[in-house]
């Protein structure tokens, strides 16, 4: 009988370590599962902060002069509408994400359900800046070739979700990301032959044979050139390329 009470007494001890033990692993492990969806979806806005820095960058690459630049109000507004809004949300001119239920993404939420972007307006901003990066030959000529100097665009997209309430760390954190995009706005491209020769001909300092040409004619015909006896002062084409510049050079 002794030993039956003894038994049964050391079954319920180890029952009772194994109630303290799940108690423990509780309090560690339910708020960790807590935390990794909450986690993943602080994730999820970072790379569509990511994502709506390249839009706003796209936007001043194909704007890419001093008097059409959208402002940052009206690129702010499009992104909380098409990046940060339903995923179902449409693309129209104007449209402006609201702060309720219908327009916002319901993933985007914590364990209570509360939003974490609760004001788009207060949460999700945009900031550009039009820089210059000229090379030092390049700004001689800048003026007199009608180069733009705003030619590098930075767009940069901020969203900052609210503190998760009951929840440490994140009760208290002040989460808030930015997430930049920079790209070549104006590439001093020319659109085509007749636009090369305008910028360049003009400018005497770096071609100065039309001038030298007009003078050559008051006195006469103008002589060939020693290179090329076909081609004479001021008649040549931007498209073609010397000969001796070619496979099998000139025959």
């Amino acid at each position: 009988m002794r030993a039956y009470h003894t038994a049964f007494g050391r079954r319920r001890a180890q029952a009772g370590q194994s109630t303290v033990e799940f108690v423990v692993l509780a309090l560690v492990l339910v708020p960790l599962f807590l935390l990794v969806p909450l986690i993943g979806k602080y994730i999820d806005m970072m790379q569509t902060a990511e994502a709506a820095s390249r839009y706003v960058a796209f936007e001043g690459v194909v704007r890419n002069s001093s008097s059409s630049w959208k402002s940052d109000a009206e690129l702010a507004d499009e992104v909380r509408r098409r990046f940060f809004s339903n995923s179902d949300a449409p693309v129209k001119t104007g449209d402006v994400a609201g702060d309720f239920t219908a327009h916002r993404n319901p993933i985007w939420s914590d364990a209570a359900g509360n939003p974490l972007i609760e004001k788009f307006e207060d949460r999700v901003g945009v900031r550009t800046e039009v820089a210059g990066l000229n090379a030092i030959a390049a700004a001689v000529y800048a003026d007199s070739l009608d180069l733009s100097s705003a030619n590098l665009y930075t767009a940069g997209v901020t969203v900052s979700p609210v503190d998760v309430k009951g929840l440490a760390p994140f009760d208290s954190i002040g989460l808030s990301t930015t997430r930049k995009t920079v790209l070549l706005a104006d590439a001093w491209t020319a659109r085509d032959a007749a636009n090369v020769r305008e910028k360049i001909e003009d400018v005497f300092l770096m071609y100065p044979i039309g001038q030298i040409k007009a003078l050559i004619d008051i006195a006469g015909e103008a002589p060939a050139l020693v290179l090329d006896p076909e081609l004479n002062v001021g008649d040549f084409d931007w498209d073609v390329v010397p000969c001796d510049r070619l496979i099998g050079g000139c025959s």
